[in-house]
């Protein structure tokens, strides 16, 4: 069930049986010579959606913008700075809060979005003067078998960014973007970046750590099966603790 192709109408019922929603948030941002610049949105998005037929849940529309300054230094590249994306995210919760949702999972497909959003979520809890949803953040990338999957199938060649496990699930998600391609060097270096001009010199293709050469759509379904599971046996989860 996705909140934006629903009625208001159908919303209310949605809430006289349930008060939880998934919220899939993301970034637009450079992913390397070979991935969409929508990947860190697409993956959380799909998972996201699978969930909700899955188990009759809501699926907010996705928030493809976050806090991806580091980036910027990569054409086509959109970023929000943190103050930004703190305001958009409180007024969203409130928004849904008022509405009678009392648990809010935001599934996120960008590791830059992290410290912002748990920052969001501590104003929200801060500020609140009656109570508040509960409030989690889930990485897609993070579930058990995700990650068990992961260091199956690439081992060290997943890397930190542009990874070929994200890459493949975008391309499951949208197999014309695909554009398998050789890397050189195969596994791009590793390290710190200080800021957007410091990252364009140090990983000039846009990847840290990973070769995205692997990636394939066939590896995206499994990817995909994978993640769906993490994030239904999270949600269910979050819906029941007390």
């Amino acid at each position: 069930m996705q909140l934006h192709r629903m009625t208001w109408p159908e919303v209310e019922r949605y809430l006289e049986g349930s008060k939880g929603i998934i919220v899939p948030i993301g970034s637009t941002e450079q992913h390397g010579p070979n991935g969409p610049i929508g990947t860190d949105v697409i993956c959380p998005e799909q998972i996201a959606i699978a969930v909700g037929a899955a188990d009759d849940v809501l699926i907010a529309p996705s928030i493809a913008f976050g806090m991806a300054q580091h980036h910027l230094a990569f054409p086509g590249t959109m970023s929000l700075k943190p103050a930004t994306l703190i305001a958009v995210l409180k007024d969203l919760i409130s928004s849904l809060a008022g509405h009678g949702f009392e648990r809010i999972l935001f599934l996120n497909g960008h590791g830059g979005n992290i410290a912002t959003v748990t920052a969001a979520f501590s104003e929200v809890y801060a500020e609140s003067k009656a109570a508040a949803p509960r409030l989690s953040l889930m990485n897609w990338f993070m579930g058990p078998r995700f990650q068990r999957l992961s260091k199956e199938l690439y081992g060290d060649a997943e890397g930190s960014h542009a990874t070929p496990s994200e890459v493949s699930l975008a391309w499951r998600a949208w197999p014309e973007a695909a554009k398998p391609m050789k890397m050189n060097p195969e596994i791009a270096p590793r390290g710190a970046i200080r800021d957007a001009a410091d990252y364009r010199r140090q990983f000039p293709d846009g990847r840290i750590g990973s070769n995205p050469g692997l990636s394939s759509i066939a590896d995206g379904e499994r990817i995909y099966a994978a993640s769906v599971e993490d994030v239904r046996e999270r949600y269910k989860a979050f819906m029941a603790e007390d």
